[in-house]
């Protein structure tokens, strides 16, 4: 967006001018994929605030310089929240460290290089520039306190912010410091379709591991039961197998016992009738 040229003297401060957010729909959609991954990107962290096509104005006197809305901008240290605009003197002096441009065919020349001056002299550390029509990505870095063109770019890793940067022969990749691409909101839908019935899935694989497993328990069970009777039984055979087995020996027992009987009846029958015949008498 623009820099403002015109002011309401009622609204010293105001958070438009009016001008289209994007010039047309690839731009729109670069900058609302950038800018929303990166919300995912520090959405845990409370210090780090991104904005896009958000008013920046870096001094309270809008005499000494117009505002600029980037239509990416990080700022490091600063708590997220509503913000009508971005007052730098009130943001605790911190100025964004890392700001995005998407061109379109309105940007002139002259446009760019006054953007380039305000980052410069307001603090920005990180500058990228994206023309999607070409595919050609421009980064200036800060070194010795001035933004200076980056000219190796390859598997350009921001400094600030950690995600890599990757031109491929149709398009810009952006990862970020896990190698996650970057996606529009409608691939982040689908990925997240993909995730849930990922998630669905492993559910239900658990659910089926967790069935199977308290069959194999139950199963388990049963099987010891049954050997438990088993052995049961068996214990109960092998007893009455020791008492049937006793009751043989008391059995063969009294059998000697009466034989032993029968004997000594047939020897005191027989001392008997030899004492009769040594008397004279026949029995």
């Amino acid at each position: 967006m623009n820099p403002l040229s015109h002011f309401d003297p009622d609204d010293p401060y105001p958070e438009s001018d009016g001008e289209p957010m994007a010039e047309n729909t690839e731009q729109y959609e670069w900058l609302v994929k950038i800018k929303e991954n990166l919300e995912i990107l520090f959405a845990a962290d409370p210090a780090v605030f991104v904005a896009g096509n958000l008013f920046w104005y870096p001094v309270p006197d809008r005499r000494v310089t117009g505002p600029l809305a980037p239509d990416v901008m990080v700022a490091i240290g600063r708590p997220k929240g509503f913000r009508r605009c971005y007052k730098q003197w009130e943001e605790g002096g911190i100025a964004p460290q890392v700001v995005f441009e998407i061109l379109s065919p309105a940007n002139s020349v002259k446009e760019m290089a006054d953007k380039l001056a305000f980052y410069d002299a307001y603090g920005v550390e990180e500058y990228y520039v994206y023309d999607p029509p070409t595919n050609t990505l421009e980064v200036w870095l800060r070194q010795s306190g001035r933004l200076h063109r980056v000219s190796h770019l390859k598997g350009w890793t921001s400094p600030r912010l950690g995600i890599r940067f990757a031109l491929s022969g149709a398009s810009l990749d952006i990862f970020d410091p896990q190698g996650r691409p970057f996606r529009t909101s409608v691939e982040l839908a689908a990925h997240a379709r993909q995730e849930r019935a990922r998630a669905d899935q492993e559910a239900a694989r658990a659910e089926r591991e967790a069935a199977r497993a308290l069959r194999e328990a139950e199963r388990a069970d049963q099987e010891a039961t049954q050997s438990r009777q088993e052995r049961s039984r068996a214990d109960q055979a092998d007893a009455r197998a020791e008492q049937a087995a006793a009751r043989a020996e008391q059995e063969a027992a009294q059998a000697r016992q009466e034989r032993e009987r029968a004997q000594q009846e047939h020897d005191r029958a027989e001392r008997l009738a030899a004492r009769l015949r040594a008397l004279g008498i026949e029995p």
